[in-house]
């Protein structure tokens, strides 16, 4: 069974019914094994099932194989005495619903057999690991997002509801989550202030707009009442604030509050920093991101020079696309004089992200996590426009 190859869904998981330990196991009780993997924070290490161990798998081939698990558990979790047939089906029909504008899963709707639709869709949820993100923190963090997945397929399958606000709201919460976190720290360097100024301009377009004003409060986090829910939230944010081996004061106290505002027993806190901190010294040597003293330093200029990159070789057709959406122009040149409200900062982020749908090369800005890299699209885009542009600068 390889998973880069076609008909590995098939094969995979006649090999999951033959492991009662994984084919019977609740997703609560695979929640801790996911994380000892890797793939809670957005690294696979190793796969909760491989069943030729002759084979050496990548962490994009085991991130697969642990994302299909955890969704087979949730979807048995809540559907009894089905077949691994209905299972495939409704989870196309989930995915088909995430794709609400038919953009980015679009070969879900083309005329081939189930399990390749499916192969395609979860080789679609991880490509960013084949591109130039390659090891970096965009990639973890665009990885250690795929648990909304799985919890949004839990949602739908209980509900009977389109989960597509459900998962737009949980990325949400956690991404702000994730930046009041990073602005936590008591002491900011240059690189922490310019990585909280990155979140802080990401998450302007969401609840939380500025740095003054941002709280729990504006997190809305009792909307999430499930314990693997609350489990998620700190578990990410604890891998988030780490970035030099250690947690300040600062830290500490939000990582506790934020376990209080989740109504979670302190013990629960204490473990979930204990555990990021055992995975990380036990596997920094062989996930390039923990290897810099300074990853923030690492994923602003990663990051830079990557947007920079994409935005230069679609140039002549990102700047015909701004220029023909008048509101778009409009409103990038009153940014440069006055802020912007809420209201205008959300129809910018609409409209740049329905211009990158429409360049195959700027996919990765609609990809899970790729709201946080708008606002570097939006620094390098006042270069590509005419002098006139510029002048209100």
């Amino acid at each position: 069974m390889n998973p880069s190859s076609s008909g590995w869904i098939a094969k995979f998981l006649k090999d999951i019914d033959l492991d009662p330990t994984i084919a019977n196991a609740s997703l609560d009780n695979l929640y801790p094994q996911l994380k000892k993997t890797g793939f809670i924070y957005g690294n696979s290490i190793d796969a909760l099932l491989i069943p030729n161990t002759k084979l050496s798998y990548s962490q994009e081939e085991k991130t697969k194989i642990n994302l299909l698990i955890a969704l087979r558990a949730a979807y048995l979790d809540a559907i009894e005495n089905a077949t691994n047939e209905d299972f495939i089906e409704a989870l196309l029909e989930f995915y088909k619903y995430l794709d609400s504008k038919k953009s980015y899963f679009s070969f879900l709707s083309l005329p081939t057999n189930s399990y390749d639709k499916l192969e395609k869709a979860i080789h679609a949820r991880i490509q960013t690991n084949e591109s130039i993100f390659k090891k970096n923190f965009s990639h973890l963090l665009t990885n250690a997002l795929l648990f909304i997945d799985v919890l949004a397929f839990e949602y739908y399958l209980v509900y009977d509801n389109n989960p597509f606000q459900y998962a737009s709201l949980f990325e949400e919460s956690i991404t702000n989550t994730v930046f009041l976190a990073l602005n936590s720290k008591q002491e900011k360097n240059e690189y922490d202030q310019l990585l909280v100024k990155l979140f802080a301009s990401s998450v302007r377009y969401t609840k939380v707009s500025s740095e003054g004003e941002a709280s729990f409060d504006h997190l809305e986090l009792q909307k999430f009442k499930d314990p693997l829910e609350k489990q998620y939230i700190l578990d990410l944010t604890s891998m988030a604030v780490w970035n030099d081996e250690r947690l300040d004061q600062g830290e500490i106290d939000f990582v506790q509050a934020l376990g209080a505002e989740l109504q979670m027993q302190k013990e629960a806190v204490t473990t979930s920093i204990n555990e990021v901190h055992d995975f990380i010294d036990t596997y920094k040597d062989e996930i390039t991101f923990f290897k810099y003293s300074n990853p923030a330093q690492h994923f602003y200029n990663q990051t830079s020079r990557t947007v920079r990159l994409l935005i230069l070789r679609n140039r002549k057709r990102l700047i015909r696309e701004i220029t023909e959406s008048k509101d778009l122009m409009i409103l990038l040149g009153q940014s440069t004089v006055r802020e912007l409200s809420a209201e205008e900062k959300q129809r910018v982020k609409n409209q740049l992200l329905d211009i990158c749908k429409s360049i195959p090369s700027l996919a990765i800005f609609i990809l899970p996590g790729g709201g946080i890299l708008l606002p570097l699209l939006i620094k390098f885009i006042p270069q590509l426009l005419p002098s006139a542009f510029n002048e209100n600068k």
